[in-house]
């Protein structure tokens, strides 16, 4: 079992994101993970978050985003999944609108933990059907079933 399942929460989604741009979006995922008691201080984790993006972006093209930050302004690690139909610059490599992100949130003393969830979301997300479940998907307890059986 990996550690998506454990992680990602249905209280932890928004299928229909609001943002227009890069730094809204971190800023609408991250509120998320503060509503849900994951953050210590979210303007800290913003700022690490922002901070990874300003060294490479996390966009990893095929419409997709995994924004992701290592702090002690976590609680406890977490995934926010986010969805946006029209799409929204993200600085992806091959210069297309990025629609799933997946925000990762983990505390600084978890080793590599950010690493492995990295690493399962990768193999999950190169696939165009496993992409194309999530754009279509209707509830976030069919993301959560989506995430799990794939």
């Amino acid at each position: 079992m990996d550690q998506i399942d454990h992680l990602l929460k249905e209280n932890q989604m928004a299928l229909d994101l609001q943002s227009h741009t890069k730094n809204e979006v971190i800023h609408e995922l991250a509120t998320i993970l503060d509503k849900s008691g994951k953050l210590k201080d979210m303007q800290e984790f913003i700022a690490a978050v922002q901070k990874r993006e300003e060294e490479y972006s996390t966009a990893i093209g095929n419409g997709v985003a995994i924004p992701h930050g290592k702090t002690a302004a976590v609680n406890e690690a977490s995934i926010v999944f986010g969805r946006s139909i029209r799409g929204i610059d993200y600085d992806a490599m091959d210069n297309q609108l990025s629609h799933l992100f997946i925000m990762i949130a983990v505390p600084e003393d978890s080793d590599d933990l950010h690493l492995k969830i990295l690493s399962q979301l990768s193999r999950k997300l190169m696939h165009e059907d496993f992409r194309y479940k999530l754009m279509k998907a209707d509830s976030t307890s069919e993301i959560l079933s989506i995430f799990k059986n794939n």
